[in-house]
Protein backbone atom coordinates (compact mmCIF):
# COMPACT_ATOMS: atom_id res chain seq x y z
CA UNK A 1 0.00 0.00 0.00
CA UNK A 2 1.23 3.50 -0.79
CA UNK A 3 0.19 7.11 -1.13
CA UNK A 4 -0.27 8.80 -4.49
CA UNK A 5 1.72 11.86 -5.53
CA UNK A 6 2.51 13.86 -8.64
CA UNK A 7 -0.91 15.44 -9.03
CA UNK A 8 -1.59 18.30 -11.41
CA UNK A 9 -4.25 19.66 -9.05
CA UNK A 10 -5.27 19.15 -5.43
CA UNK A 11 -8.86 19.70 -4.33
CA UNK A 12 -9.21 20.23 -0.59
CA UNK A 13 -12.86 21.24 -0.29
CA UNK A 14 -16.20 21.05 -2.05
CA UNK A 15 -15.13 23.81 -4.39
CA UNK A 16 -16.32 24.55 -7.92
CA UNK A 17 -14.14 21.80 -9.38
CA UNK A 18 -15.62 19.19 -7.06
CA UNK A 19 -19.16 20.42 -7.71
CA UNK A 20 -18.66 20.02 -11.45
CA UNK A 21 -17.42 16.48 -10.93
CA UNK A 22 -20.24 15.63 -8.54
CA UNK A 23 -22.82 16.82 -11.09
CA UNK A 24 -21.70 14.00 -13.41
CA UNK A 25 -23.23 11.48 -11.00
CA UNK A 26 -26.86 12.41 -11.40
CA UNK A 27 -27.23 15.33 -13.79
CA UNK A 28 -27.66 14.09 -17.34
CA UNK A 29 -27.78 17.59 -18.78
CA UNK A 30 -24.44 18.52 -17.25
CA UNK A 31 -22.87 15.24 -18.35
CA UNK A 32 -23.77 16.00 -21.93
CA UNK A 33 -22.90 19.66 -21.66
CA UNK A 34 -19.44 18.72 -20.39
CA UNK A 35 -19.31 15.71 -22.76
CA UNK A 36 -17.91 13.73 -19.84
CA UNK A 37 -18.92 10.78 -17.67
CA UNK A 38 -17.55 9.00 -14.61
CA UNK A 39 -15.81 5.64 -14.70
CA UNK A 40 -15.95 3.92 -11.30
CA UNK A 41 -14.52 0.58 -10.22
CA UNK A 42 -11.40 -1.44 -10.89
CA UNK A 43 -12.55 -3.37 -13.97
CA UNK A 44 -14.20 -0.45 -15.86
CA UNK A 45 -11.22 1.79 -15.18
CA UNK A 46 -8.76 -0.93 -16.16
CA UNK A 47 -10.58 -1.35 -19.48
CA UNK A 48 -10.58 2.41 -20.03
CA UNK A 49 -6.83 2.61 -19.40
CA UNK A 50 -5.98 -0.51 -21.42
CA UNK A 51 -7.99 0.74 -24.39
CA UNK A 52 -6.53 4.23 -24.04
CA UNK A 53 -9.98 5.75 -23.71
CA UNK A 54 -9.56 9.55 -23.53
CA UNK A 55 -9.64 10.53 -19.85
CA UNK A 56 -10.06 14.19 -19.02
CA UNK A 57 -8.79 13.62 -15.48
CA UNK A 58 -7.88 10.76 -13.17
CA UNK A 59 -8.94 11.26 -9.55
CA UNK A 60 -7.21 9.73 -6.54
CA UNK A 61 -7.27 10.01 -2.72
CA UNK A 62 -5.09 12.61 -1.04
CA UNK A 63 -5.09 11.00 2.40
CA UNK A 64 -5.51 7.27 1.83
CA UNK A 65 -3.08 4.57 0.81
CA UNK A 66 -3.95 2.63 -2.32
CA UNK A 67 -3.22 -0.80 -3.76
CA UNK A 68 -0.43 -1.62 -6.18
CA UNK A 69 -3.02 -1.68 -9.00
CA UNK A 70 -4.10 1.90 -8.30
CA UNK A 71 -0.54 3.11 -7.82
CA UNK A 72 0.57 1.60 -11.12
CA UNK A 73 -2.48 2.92 -12.98
CA UNK A 74 -1.84 6.38 -11.54
CA UNK A 75 1.83 6.29 -12.46
CA UNK A 76 1.34 5.14 -16.04
CA UNK A 77 -1.74 7.15 -17.00
CA UNK A 78 -1.09 10.17 -19.19
CA UNK A 79 -4.33 11.87 -18.11
CA UNK A 80 -4.24 14.98 -15.92
CA UNK A 81 -4.34 13.93 -12.26
CA UNK A 82 -6.24 15.39 -9.31
CA UNK A 83 -5.99 14.40 -5.66
CA UNK A 84 -8.77 15.05 -3.16
CA UNK A 85 -9.72 13.94 0.36
CA UNK A 86 -10.80 10.29 0.44
CA UNK A 87 -14.28 11.17 1.72
CA UNK A 88 -14.89 13.33 -1.36
CA UNK A 89 -13.53 10.66 -3.68
CA UNK A 90 -15.84 8.12 -2.05
CA UNK A 91 -18.81 10.29 -2.99
CA UNK A 92 -17.74 10.24 -6.62
CA UNK A 93 -17.02 6.50 -6.48
CA UNK A 94 -20.33 5.88 -4.67
CA UNK A 95 -18.67 3.29 -2.42
CA UNK A 96 -17.67 4.28 1.10
CA UNK A 97 -14.07 3.64 2.19
CA UNK A 98 -13.04 1.61 -0.85
CA UNK A 99 -12.66 4.05 -3.74
CA UNK A 100 -9.09 4.20 -5.01
CA UNK A 101 -9.44 5.86 -8.40
CA UNK A 102 -12.21 7.46 -10.45
CA UNK A 103 -11.85 8.43 -14.09
CA UNK A 104 -13.58 11.28 -15.89
CA UNK A 105 -13.93 9.99 -19.44
CA UNK A 106 -14.63 11.85 -22.66
CA UNK A 107 -18.05 11.10 -24.14
CA UNK A 108 -17.70 9.87 -27.74
CA UNK A 109 -19.59 11.26 -30.70
CA UNK A 110 -22.69 9.50 -32.05
CA UNK A 111 -20.87 8.68 -35.28
CA UNK A 112 -22.04 5.60 -37.20
CA UNK A 113 -18.48 5.14 -38.44
CA UNK A 114 -17.74 3.82 -34.96
CA UNK A 115 -19.96 0.80 -35.63
CA UNK A 116 -18.23 -2.12 -37.36
CA UNK A 117 -20.44 -3.45 -40.14
CA UNK A 118 -18.56 -6.71 -40.66
CA UNK A 119 -18.99 -8.10 -37.14
CA UNK A 120 -21.95 -9.56 -35.25
CA UNK A 121 -25.43 -8.06 -34.87
CA UNK A 122 -26.13 -4.55 -33.68
CA UNK A 123 -28.54 -4.26 -30.77
CA UNK A 124 -30.99 -1.36 -30.74
CA UNK A 125 -33.18 -0.46 -27.79
CA UNK A 126 -35.96 2.08 -28.14
CA UNK A 127 -36.96 4.42 -25.29
CA UNK A 128 -35.19 2.44 -22.57
CA UNK A 129 -35.99 3.74 -19.08
CA UNK A 130 -33.47 1.83 -16.95
CA UNK A 131 -29.75 2.69 -17.21
CA UNK A 132 -28.87 -0.72 -15.75
CA UNK A 133 -30.53 -2.44 -18.71
CA UNK A 134 -28.31 -0.48 -21.08
CA UNK A 135 -25.24 -1.57 -19.15
CA UNK A 136 -26.36 -5.20 -19.05
CA UNK A 137 -27.01 -5.15 -22.79
CA UNK A 138 -23.56 -3.72 -23.46
CA UNK A 139 -22.09 -6.53 -21.36
CA UNK A 140 -23.95 -9.18 -23.41
CA UNK A 141 -22.99 -7.52 -26.69
CA UNK A 142 -19.38 -7.65 -25.58
CA UNK A 143 -19.64 -11.28 -24.43
CA UNK A 144 -21.51 -12.63 -27.46
CA UNK A 145 -19.67 -10.81 -30.25
CA UNK A 146 -22.18 -8.08 -31.07
CA UNK A 147 -21.06 -5.04 -33.02
CA UNK A 148 -22.58 -2.23 -30.97
CA UNK A 149 -25.51 -0.71 -29.12
CA UNK A 150 -27.87 1.97 -30.41
CA UNK A 151 -30.23 3.79 -28.04
CA UNK A 152 -33.15 5.59 -29.68
CA UNK A 153 -35.92 7.91 -28.60
CA UNK A 154 -36.31 9.66 -25.27
CA UNK A 155 -34.33 7.15 -23.26
CA UNK A 156 -32.09 6.56 -20.27
CA UNK A 157 -28.54 7.82 -20.59
CA UNK A 158 -26.02 5.11 -21.54
CA UNK A 159 -23.35 7.18 -19.76
CA UNK A 160 -25.22 7.23 -16.46
CA UNK A 161 -22.91 5.76 -13.76
CA UNK A 162 -25.49 3.00 -13.19
CA UNK A 163 -25.15 1.92 -16.82
CA UNK A 164 -21.36 1.99 -16.77
CA UNK A 165 -21.24 -0.05 -13.55
CA UNK A 166 -23.83 -2.59 -14.76
CA UNK A 167 -21.77 -3.13 -17.90
CA UNK A 168 -18.69 -3.96 -15.75
CA UNK A 169 -16.74 -1.87 -18.23
CA UNK A 170 -18.18 -3.25 -21.46
CA UNK A 171 -19.63 0.19 -22.30
CA UNK A 172 -16.00 1.18 -22.82
CA UNK A 173 -15.40 -1.75 -25.17
CA UNK A 174 -18.62 -1.67 -27.22
CA UNK A 175 -19.51 1.23 -29.53
CA UNK A 176 -22.61 2.98 -28.14
CA UNK A 177 -24.58 5.51 -30.18
CA UNK A 178 -27.75 7.50 -29.65
CA UNK A 179 -30.23 8.18 -32.45
CA UNK A 180 -33.64 9.78 -32.82
CA UNK A 181 -35.51 6.89 -34.42
CA UNK A 182 -35.88 4.53 -37.39
CA UNK A 183 -35.26 7.08 -40.14
CA UNK A 184 -31.90 8.15 -38.76
CA UNK A 185 -30.79 4.58 -38.10
CA UNK A 186 -31.85 3.42 -41.56
CA UNK A 187 -29.77 6.21 -43.07
CA UNK A 188 -26.75 4.65 -41.39
CA UNK A 189 -27.24 1.18 -42.87
CA UNK A 190 -28.04 0.22 -46.43
CA UNK A 191 -31.59 -1.08 -46.51
CA UNK A 192 -31.76 -4.58 -47.92
CA UNK A 193 -28.27 -5.49 -46.79
CA UNK A 194 -29.39 -5.29 -43.18
CA UNK A 195 -32.40 -7.02 -41.66
CA UNK A 196 -34.27 -5.50 -38.73
CA UNK A 197 -35.53 -8.13 -36.30
CA UNK A 198 -37.98 -6.92 -33.67
CA UNK A 199 -38.62 -8.75 -30.41
CA UNK A 200 -42.11 -9.03 -28.99
CA UNK A 201 -44.21 -11.64 -27.19
CA UNK A 202 -46.53 -11.65 -30.21
CA UNK A 203 -43.67 -12.10 -32.70
CA UNK A 204 -44.41 -13.94 -35.93
CA UNK A 205 -41.24 -16.05 -36.15
CA UNK A 206 -39.30 -18.42 -33.92
CA UNK A 207 -35.74 -17.45 -33.13
CA UNK A 208 -34.21 -20.63 -34.56
CA UNK A 209 -35.88 -19.93 -37.92
CA UNK A 210 -33.96 -16.72 -38.49
CA UNK A 211 -30.68 -16.32 -40.34
CA UNK A 212 -28.70 -14.22 -37.85
CA UNK A 213 -25.42 -14.64 -39.70
CA UNK A 214 -26.45 -11.96 -42.18
CA UNK A 215 -26.11 -8.32 -41.03
CA UNK A 216 -28.80 -7.86 -38.40
CA UNK A 217 -30.17 -5.11 -36.19
CA UNK A 218 -31.91 -6.63 -33.15
CA UNK A 219 -34.65 -4.21 -32.09
CA UNK A 220 -35.76 -4.19 -28.45
CA UNK A 221 -38.63 -2.09 -27.20
CA UNK A 222 -39.35 -0.12 -24.07
CA UNK A 223 -39.34 -2.20 -20.86
CA UNK A 224 -43.07 -1.62 -20.29
CA UNK A 225 -44.65 -0.79 -23.63
CA UNK A 226 -42.48 -2.70 -26.08
CA UNK A 227 -41.60 -1.43 -29.54
CA UNK A 228 -43.10 1.79 -30.82
CA UNK A 229 -45.35 1.72 -33.89
CA UNK A 230 -42.54 3.32 -35.89
CA UNK A 231 -40.20 0.46 -35.08
CA UNK A 232 -42.92 -2.12 -35.76
CA UNK A 233 -43.18 -0.70 -39.27
CA UNK A 234 -39.41 -0.55 -39.69
CA UNK A 235 -38.78 -4.19 -38.77
CA UNK A 236 -38.57 -6.84 -41.49
CA UNK A 237 -39.81 -9.48 -39.06
CA UNK A 238 -40.52 -10.01 -35.38
CA UNK A 239 -39.52 -12.85 -33.13
CA UNK A 240 -41.11 -14.24 -29.97
CA UNK A 241 -39.28 -16.10 -27.21
CA UNK A 242 -41.53 -18.76 -25.64
CA UNK A 243 -41.58 -18.75 -21.83
CA UNK A 244 -43.22 -20.96 -19.21
CA UNK A 245 -43.90 -20.68 -15.51
CA UNK A 246 -45.44 -17.72 -13.74
CA UNK A 247 -43.27 -15.04 -15.38
CA UNK A 248 -45.30 -12.69 -17.54
CA UNK A 249 -42.35 -11.47 -19.59
CA UNK A 250 -38.55 -11.35 -19.81
CA UNK A 251 -36.32 -8.47 -18.82
CA UNK A 252 -35.34 -6.59 -21.97
CA UNK A 253 -31.64 -7.19 -21.36
CA UNK A 254 -32.31 -10.92 -20.97
CA UNK A 255 -34.25 -10.95 -24.24
CA UNK A 256 -31.42 -9.23 -26.05
CA UNK A 257 -28.90 -11.64 -24.55
CA UNK A 258 -30.82 -14.70 -25.76
CA UNK A 259 -30.99 -13.40 -29.32
CA UNK A 260 -27.31 -12.43 -29.22
CA UNK A 261 -26.32 -15.88 -28.03
CA UNK A 262 -28.27 -17.52 -30.84
CA UNK A 263 -26.57 -15.20 -33.33
CA UNK A 264 -23.17 -16.20 -31.93
CA UNK A 265 -24.08 -19.91 -32.15
CA UNK A 266 -25.05 -19.50 -35.81
CA UNK A 267 -21.86 -17.57 -36.59
CA UNK A 268 -19.74 -20.25 -34.94
CA UNK A 269 -21.56 -23.02 -36.83
CA UNK A 270 -21.06 -21.08 -40.08
CA UNK A 271 -17.38 -20.56 -39.35
CA UNK A 272 -17.75 -16.77 -39.43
Amino acid sequence: MQRLDGADEIVHTRNATFQQLHALLGNRTKRHRQQSFLVQGVRPLTIALDREWPLRVLLGPLDREVSSWAAEAWRHSTAPKTLMPAELLDELGEKADVTELVGVAEMPADDPERLPTDAGPIVLIDRATQPRNLGMLARSIDAFGGAGLIVTGHAADPYDPQAVRASTGSLLAVPVLRAEGPEQVQEWFERGSWQYVGTDETGERELRELDLVRPTVIVLGNETRGMSSAWWEACDTTVALPIVGTASSLNVAVTGSIVLHEALRQRIDAGV
